[in-house]
């Protein structure tokens, strides 16, 4: 890892080619669809109470994963106990990618989701989504890190090897799988991706990371929270590929509700998260295995500092329409 502070790192970085390609970019500006009177970063309850919604069915989605139906599984009981506890029926929503994601929010069609860690100030800005927790150890900490892989036969050893290589992000979206590697491989290895390697877009972490173990790509960029709970179930094995680069670690995936929930609701959304059992669920079992047993409150504002600075870094603007 090196030593260089992340903060001097990232307001260094620039990328040249492959962000001008992203069709909703990033800045701490709301839509015009949206206020803040109170300075949060993210949208207000509208005032007139006429565009509250108050659906029969929550639809809830968690960030894309390889093989969505594992996690309508794990998150099956959550989902129960928020039926109990707002009274609604819930509906597991599986998405193949973040754009699907967001789109769904910013259609009306969402109202709880997962957001990953780069979605989330795309998911604030263009959809009104109100983060207000993420997963945590039983002592309070969390967070994951971005890593760079290689498989072991690739003969790359080092992350300056990766010049004139091919190399899988995951989407534009991303933190971990783009925006934060993006901004490193240039200030810190003057490598700028298109220019100095090859890229490619898996879609996920999990596919990343097949994809390098099953020598679909030389290099990837990945969260090890996913990695990590692939080991566990056996997915993978910790000898099919070979770690180049280890992160500071970032916040994970942020968990909210549309911006326009009935105030009722959403406070019984948000008790549903704080007062869930995770004893002997498969939400435990599944996210145990990266170290997380808790839901804790946070805010946008502070826990989502770093990501909005390496979004400044990479010259990154939100354009919502």
């Amino acid at each position: 890892m090196m030593n260089t502070p992340l903060s001097r790192t990232l307001l260094a970085a620039t990328i040249a080619g492959a962000l001008a390609t992203i069709s909703m970019t990033a800045s701490a500006n709301l839509s015009s669809r949206f206020t803040d009177a109170n300075g949060d970063l993210v949208a207000d309850l509208p005032t007139d109470e006429s565009q509250w919604i108050n659906p029969s069915t929550l639809v809830f989605s968690y960030t894309p994963v390889e093989d969505p139906a594992v996690y309508a599984e794990v998150w099956s009981d959550f989902l129960k106990h928020m039926e109990t506890v707002t009274g609604k029926k819930v509906q597991f929503f599986p998405v193949q990618s973040n754009a699907a994601q967001l789109e769904a929010m910013r259609a009306g069609r969402l109202h709880v989701a997962g957001f990953n860690t780069g979605s989330n100030p795309i998911a604030v800005n263009c959809a009104g989504f109100v983060p207000f927790t993420m997963m945590a150890a039983a002592d309070g900490s969390f967070g994951y890190e971005m890593e760079i892989i290689t498989y072991p036969s690739s003969g790359i050893e080092t992350v300056a090897e990766l010049a004139g290589r091919s190399m899988a992000f995951t989407s534009p979206t991303s933190n971990s799988g783009f925006k934060a590697p993006s901004a490193l491989l240039n200030s810190e290895f003057d490598l700028v991706p298109e220019k100095d390697f090859d890229t490619a877009f898996s879609g996920s972490h999990d596919n990343s990371i097949l994809g390098v173990i099953n020598k679909d790509y030389e290099a990837a960029a990945i969260a090890n929270s996913v990695s990590n709970r692939m080991l566990a179930r056996d997915v993978i094995n910790a000898d099919d590929y070979q770690i180049l680069y280890t992160s500071q670690t970032f916040p994970t995936t942020g968990y909210g509700h549309v911006y326009n929930l009935h105030p009722d609701l959403a406070k019984k959304v948000q008790n549903a998260f704080f007062s869930y059992n995770w004893e002997g669920s498969a939400l435990k079992n599944e996210f145990a295995n990266s170290g997380e047993s808790q839901f804790i409150p946070i805010t946008f504002k502070e826990h989502w500092a770093v990501i909005r600075t390496i979004d400044e870094a990479n010259d990154v603007t939100y354009k919502c329409s």
